[in-house]
């Protein structure tokens, strides 16, 4: 294992954060706290609790995965687009590091701003709404095991996009609507039966649920499920980005 090349990299995809501070962190902070303005005091006032916890409280959890989702998957995109986009990747690919290096350092460092932002808007939600945390340890494995796992997604979607407007596709059009699907801002036990069956094919479900748990002790689905299924997910993109590595798909051309 080539410590130092992780290093390497790892350094330059976290200054790259602080180079763009507003973007990376500022900017997403203050757009979740428009919605605990707009959902957590003026309609949330308004509504009624849900299993004994405020609304205000109770999408705490879904906001702080929205955020962790997108910006897993944003930083983690970018950051090995734009080697290629640059060219410097074949700097990169005639080193002396494997794939698993490389994935560490590149989705490391994006897990770890994710993660990091989660953090900063837990700490800003308690400043509009009451949060109390009854498994505090499962709240941390899980926002580990996500921020990861969207890395690694983004990862992947960096390698295959072949255009910066292509990075932007699914996190637009699949990982934000998912995620509003996904009980962020509700409790699925509030759908008619049909829809709460269609909702449980939406894996974030799980990763919302598992996360609301570990807050409240109150899960959609159980939480033994949403670790499974986000274990699950990571498995498979470390199996598609070994491939990817294996073959030179996007990488050599």
């Amino acid at each position: 294992m080539n410590a130092e090349a992780i290093k390497a990299v790892y350094r330059f995809e976290m200054n790259r954060t602080f180079r763009t501070l507003f973007q990376s962190v500022v900017a997403p902070v203050i757009s979740t706290a428009l919605y605990f303005v707009v959902f957590g005091s003026a309609i949330g006032s308004r509504m009624q609790a849900i299993d004994g916890v405020s609304y205000g409280a109770f999408i705490v959890p879904g906001l702080i995965m929205l955020s962790l989702l997108t910006q897993s998957v944003s930083n983690a995109s970018f950051g090995i687009y734009f080697p290629r986009f640059s060219g410097t990747i074949y700097e990169i690919l005639s080193a002396p590091v494997s794939f698993v290096e490389v994935t560490i350092a590149y989705v490391g460092a994006a897990a770890t701003k994710s993660i990091a932002l989660g953090l900063i808007i837990l700490v800003t939600s308690t400043l509009f709404v009451p949060v109390r945390i009854e498994h505090p340890l499962v709240m941390l494995l899980f926002l580990v095991l996500t921020a990861v796992t969207f890395s690694l997604l983004g990862f992947i979607i960096g390698i295959w996009a072949d255009g910066f407007e292509k990075l932007q596709i699914v996190p637009l059009l699949v990982v934000t609507p998912l995620t509003f699907l996904g009980g962020s801002f509700y409790s699925i036990s509030m759908l008619p039966p049909f829809w709460q069956t269609v909702t449980l094919f939406n894996p974030v479900v799980y990763l919302v649920s598992g996360f609301r748990w570990s807050f409240y002790g109150q899960a959609d689905v159980p939480v033994g499920w949403s670790l499974l299924a986000t274990l699950a997910f990571m498995g498979v993109c470390l199996a598609v980005i070994a491939w990817m590595f294996r073959t030179g798909y996007r990488l050599k051309s």
